[in-house]
């Protein structure tokens, strides 16, 4: 890591333009950055390490990178009341997507329920988590990695913004533009919910249309519904998932 690739405060703050980010707490390692977040602090909070030894990603998974090359962070929110904490996922998914895209120029899709895909790889992905009246977001974004840092065996393939396109990104720009577009994706959710941010989210439906397979039976991928829910034709049956993990055909 380069000093001008830092992803410590006076590196990241100057660059940020929406409510979420501050305060900023920074680590170079710890275990986890929502060890570093409490309950009694202000929405919008932020931590976030360069590299973290014990990183957890859905289903108990780990999410580790050498340190430098990943953005990795943790953020408290405070949804409004009759919000639904598990759509929160696809919010931040949506606005991961469309800073990546941003950056690389190239098509961003969403995977339900909180994978980020380019080039049918998985490049960041999102954990939601409510507890103590507060929702942490956790969100892990692959920006240097080179292929022998990433895992051979992942459930889903992974890559990295480098593996991707070949070219070594500073992390704070990029960090920075997540952050002001989920300020803006999650105040358009706190007023109306995946509407406000279903055209963006709906047009990067990674499984809409695929073939994929739920508790081992065969379908094909409707759409991400407005509920947050996914869509699957099952033998001509739609059915309608609130959770679950989903296998495709690749």
């Amino acid at each position: 890591m380069t000093r001008e690739d830092s992803l410590a405060p006076e590196r990241v703050e100057p660059l940020l333009t929406g409510r979420l980010g501050r305060p900023y707490a920074y680590r170079e390692s710890c275990e986890s950055t929502q060890d570093l977040l409490d309950a009694q602090m202000p929405e919008g909070a932020l931590a976030l390490c360069d590299e973290q030894t014990r990183g957890r990603g859905r289903l108990g998974r780990t999410w580790i990178a050498p340190p430098g090359t990943a953005i990795l962070f943790s953020l408290l929110l405070r949804p409004p009341p009759g919000r639904f904490v598990s759509e929160l996922s696809l919010v931040a998914g949506t606005a991961v997507a469309e800073a990546i895209e941003g950056a690389v120029g190239l098509a961003v899709q969403v995977k339900w329920p909180n994978d980020i895909m380019l080039n049918r790889r998985k490049v960041a992905g999102v954990l939601a988590e409510a507890s103590d009246g507060v929702v942490v977001v956790g969100i892990g974004v692959n920006v240097n990695q080179k292929r022998a840092d990433l895992p051979a065996d992942a459930n889903v393939p992974a890559a990295s913004l480098y593996t991707s396109d070949g070219i070594k990104r500073s992390r704070a720009p990029l960090l920075a533009a997540i952050l002001d577009r989920l300020s803006v994706d999650y105040d358009a959710w706190r007023e109306s919910g995946l509407d406000g941010v279903y055209d963006s989210l709906g047009g990067r439906d990674f499984l809409r249309g695929r073939r994929i397979s739920v508790d081992g039976e065969g379908g094909i991928g409707v759409k991400i519904d407005r509920d947050g829910r996914f869509l699957v034709d099952v033998g001509g049956a739609r059915r309608a998932l609130e959770s679950g993990e989903i296998a495709y055909e690749r």
